[in-house]
């Protein structure tokens, strides 16, 4: 049995500042109803990861946590919509139902923070990062595709990010 998930990456980011830069390449690869699922303690670098992730996908917007309004949306300068979706604060699944999330995947691109805590009324198909704090600047970020159009995205990724 493999260490690691199939189709799997495992990566240490030694900054902030690396960990945005990486965000910033998965966004280039973002389409319409994709799904990417962010599990990780508070401070592992999740929404640092978002601000990339939406800059390289071409947010006109900053991006802040959404901890306290629980979902915020970015737009993009040709149409587009980002949900950046925090479930830290739900208290039930009934929540996030009420949340419309099909209507976010349909109309644009849905980032979940605590994703873990609504997983099942999300969809199946779907890439996960898991973040760990090593240390003040270190994070450990476990990317796992779930679905044919993760695994291409990662396939993807990993040329963007590291060559080859």
């Amino acid at each position: 049995m493999p260490i690691l998930p199939a189709y799997s990456i495992d990566f240490v980011s030694r900054s902030p500042e690396q960990t945005r830069r990486l965000g910033m390449r998965m966004g280039t690869l973002l389409k319409s109803g994709d799904l990417l699922c962010l599990e990780g303690d508070l401070g592992s670098g999740k929404t640092t990861f978002v601000q990339g992730l939406a800059h390289g996908w071409g947010s006109v917007d900053a991006v802040t946590s959404p901890t306290f309004v629980i979902v915020n949306q970015y737009r993009r300068a040709g149409g587009g919509l980002m949900h950046h979706l925090d479930a830290y604060r739900l208290t039930s699944i009934d929540e996030a139902i009420d949340l419309d999330l099909d209507d976010m995947l349909s109309g644009g691109i849905l980032v979940a923070e605590w994703a873990e805590r609504i997983e099942s009324v999300l969809p199946a198909d779907r890439l996960v990062i898991k973040y760990a704090w090593l240390n003040e600047e270190q994070r450990n970020l476990l990317f796992i595709p779930v679905g044919e159009r993760y695994k291409k995205m990662l396939d993807d990724f990993k040329r963007l990010a590291f060559g080859g």
